[in-house]
């Protein structure tokens, strides 16, 4: 393994002075970009923090779980306060990290909005509002399934198989081809609601559904979010030759506005206004078939999350939730503690084992580094009087 420092890759996007942290990315590839037009920077009391995580066979200090994991950005919020910053060699407060599969949980957040707002329902049949997939495997689902993964399609999700599904509608946004028609081709295989399956292309289905009910595309929707969330860079989502955003997995943006996007999740509001509809972020947190359950997925996905609307919930009952994004991209959410973590990586993907062990590990400490964030502002006078 390398550290986390000699595995990043950073260059300009053409965009603005940022900095965009992407071995991968080409600055000629289409994207949208998402405007910061009401920035509100979080505010900072930073503290070092202090954990032990026993995993892999050994005892972590944080220091040597930060670069174990290849970690490019470790940061933590209490109540409201960035209380731990730290960046790897060439990243920074201005890098635009891509959150990959983290880009899946902020859709999230943009179908619950349009829930609230009542343009969209769960129990609504996605041809109903995409009429496209017309016998495909998404005909007879209903928005709830592709929400939970639990459409039942004929989809196998191996970005390592360059031949595979998932890597040919990865390609469509690199070649500047259609994505959506590769998704009218998805072939059924079991009832809807009866088995889990990981899949981007539900993902983007599910981005389709929203725009057609709501009329917004998806940088659209999320730049009515980052005004509300108070985001203080611009970010950019990759799209395809049509325009269509990857929202599956196209999202870069700077690591406090990833925080605030996880932060999110711990009770649907910002600056005390509500954002996401009440009983959200509780519904979404937690699974929504035994099957989903923590521990009952696929193992070589992992033994330690279950599967809830588009977020992973480590304990039954939610009350510890994760946004996952390949190669340990990861806002990890403690609704009991009111503690929400951020961490980019950039671990070796081409081995299973070694991935599945750095998001083992990584799962093992965010609770850990939760908790330390909790403790290290605990005493402050004015942790204090919050509390008292």
């Amino acid at each position: 393994m390398t550290p986390a420092s000699d595995a990043v890759g950073a260059e300009q996007t053409g965009l603005s002075s940022v900095r965009f942290v992407d071995p991968h990315h080409d600055a000629s590839r289409p994207h949208a970009t998402v405007a910061a037009t009401t920035a509100r920077p979080l505010p900072r009391a930073v503290a070092p923090l202090e954990a032990v995580v026993h995993g892999a066979g050994r005892s972590w200090s944080l220091p040597e779980w930060v670069r174990g994991t290849h970690t490019t950005s470790l940061l933590a919020l209490d109540r409201g306060t960035v209380v731990h910053e730290w960046y790897a060699e060439g990243v920074g407060p201005g890098s635009l990290l891509l959150g990959a599969s983290m880009s899946k949980s902020a859709l999230a957040h943009l179908v619950a909005v349009a829930v609230g707002a009542g343009a969209l329902r769960l129990d609504d049949g996605v041809v109903d509002h995409v009429p496209e997939l017309r016998g495909s495997g998404y005909d007879g689902c209903a928005v709830a399934h592709v929400l939970t993964m639990t459409t039942g399609t004929a989809w196998v999700e191996d970005h390592r198989d360059a031949a595979g599904p998932a890597s040919r509608l990865l390609a469509s946004f690199f070649a500047g081809e259609s994505s959506r028609a590769r998704l009218a081709a998805v072939a059924p295989a079991e009832p809807p609601g009866t088995r889990w399956c990981y899949s981007t292309a539900d993902s983007q289905v599910l981005d389709w559904v929203r725009e057609r009910a709501t009329g917004a595309t998806y940088a659209e929707a999320l730049g009515t979010l980052w005004r509300q969330l108070g985001c203080v860079r611009d970010a950019v989502v990759a799209v395809d030759g049509e325009g269509v955003a990857l929202a599956g997995g196209g999202l870069a943006a700077c690591a406090e506005d990833w925080l605030r996007l996880a932060a999110l999740q711990l009770d649907g509001t910002a600056y005390d206004a509500r954002v996401l509809p009440a009983g959200w972020v509780e519904a979404a947190s937690a699974a929504a078939y035994p099957f989903t359950a923590p521990g009952r997925l696929p193992s070589t996905i992992t033994t330690h999350a279950g599967f809830g609307r588009h977020w992973w919930p480590l304990t039954a009952d939610g009350r510890r939730v994760v946004a996952d994004g390949s190669r340990g991209q990861l806002g990890y959410v403690d609704r009991d503690l009111g503690v929400a973590v951020l961490k980019t990586s950039l671990w070796p993907y081409d081995d299973p084992w070694v991935d599945r062990q750095q998001r083992d590990l990584s799962y093992l400490g965010l609770p850990l580094v939760a908790t330390a964030a909790r403790l290290s502002t605990r005493s402050t006078p004015e942790q204090k009087e919050a509390t008292s």
